[in-house]
């Protein structure tokens, strides 16, 4: 199986999606994404479809520890947004660009989400609060990655309870525990002891080699 992690996430607008900006909680939505950037960079690849608030966040954070952003960052987007995309994308050069289908924005976003799942092998999916999309991605990652974990973060609020709704009974840590950084540690199998690297290719593909105690002369 593969090491990818696929992020779902948003912040609810009031305007767009009252229902899920009502239980939505911004705070915890961003230390909810810190805390996986944190666990995972240097580590596991992160993928998933650019988001304007959330992109900028965990490309601030991967230069703070000393990881190649563009190396274990991997953005999905759809040339139908391509007015709205950041000036990083073309300095990064990580970013998969996906067919404009017309002017359908649902038809453009359907086939970005399906080479995202195809193209790529995930041993899980982080999903953060969020609107209606990110039901949409949790239906989409079940039927094509039957295989991966799926940790909604309910404490975030937002549509990670629709998600947590789909999968009927979840462990109560989703919603309990905040401290954000131990539960992906926990659920996402990253051991605390994992080295960071720079480049992906620097990586053991064993993991037990990867440990800080393994790579000590």
């Amino acid at each position: 199986m593969g090491e990818a992690i696929f992020l779902s996430a948003g912040v609810p607008d009031p305007r767009r999606g009252p229902e899920f900006a009502a239980t939505a909680d911004t705070v915890a939505i961003t230390a909810a994404v810190s805390a996986l950037a944190y666990v995972a960079l240097g580590r596991r690849r992160l993928i998933w479809g650019g988001h304007p608030a959330i992109t900028p966040m965990i490309l601030v954070m991967s230069e703070g520890m000393g990881v190649d952003y563009a190396e274990w960052v991997t953005l999905y987007q759809s040339e139908f947004f391509k007015d709205e995309f950041p000036e990083d994308n073309e300095r990064f050069r990580n970013v998969v660009l996906t067919e404009r289908l017309m002017d359908d924005r649902d038809a453009s976003l359907q086939l970005m989400r399906e080479r995202m799942f195809k193209e790529n092998e995930f041993a899980a999916a982080v999903f953060i609060g969020g609107m209606g999309g990110i039901v949409a991605e949790y239906e989409m990652f079940t039927q094509l990655q039957p295989s991966a974990k799926v940790i909604p973060v309910t404490s975030t609020g937002g549509a990670s309870l629709d998600v947590a709704a789909k999968l009927g009974k979840v462990p109560s840590d989703f919603n309990d525990q905040r401290d954000y950084v131990a539960l992906f540690h926990e659920y996402l199998d990253i051991s605390v002891k994992e080295e960071r690297f720079r480049v992906s290719g620097e990586q053991p593909a064993v993991v037990e080699d990867r440990f800080w105690s393994a790579r000590r002369p």
